[in-house]
């Protein structure tokens, strides 16, 4: 099982990136994507359930849009109006659960990150 991200890079402020996740080995039911700074506590920012259902935090609802491509195996996070403050590695995650929303625990398969840097 592996996933692997690529899209990040250097972006103006408010400015769009597009970032692709792509999984191999395995069909997950919930994929997310996580972010985390040196130092900080790692945060979801999009998850994604088997159903379709999605969740984001307030601090990038409105902003970031994650979908999910079934056939290609393929996770998505669209993000617009970026801010300085969305600086960071960025990371997509995988689950068996049906829906494991923005806890990180519920996550067993990583990526190994991109990063974003808005500047």
């Amino acid at each position: 099982v592996q996933l692997v991200e690529s899209g990040g890079g250097l972006v103006q402020p408010g400015g769009s990136l597009r970032l692709s996740c792509v999984a191999s080995g395995y069909t997950f039911n919930t994929y997310s994507w996580f972010r985390q700074a040196p130092g900080q506590e790692r945060e979801g920012v999009a998850a994604i359930g088997r159903s379709g259902i999605i969740t984001y935090p307030d601090s990038v609802k409105g902003r970031f849009t994650i979908s999910r491509d079934n056939a290609r195996n393929t996770l998505y996070l669209q993000m617009n109006s970026l801010k300085p403050e969305d600086t960071t590695m960025y990371y997509c995650a995988a689950s068996r659960l049906s829906v494991g929303g923005l806890r990180g625990a519920n996550y067993n398969y990583w990526g190994q990150g991109t990063q974003v840097t808005v500047s």
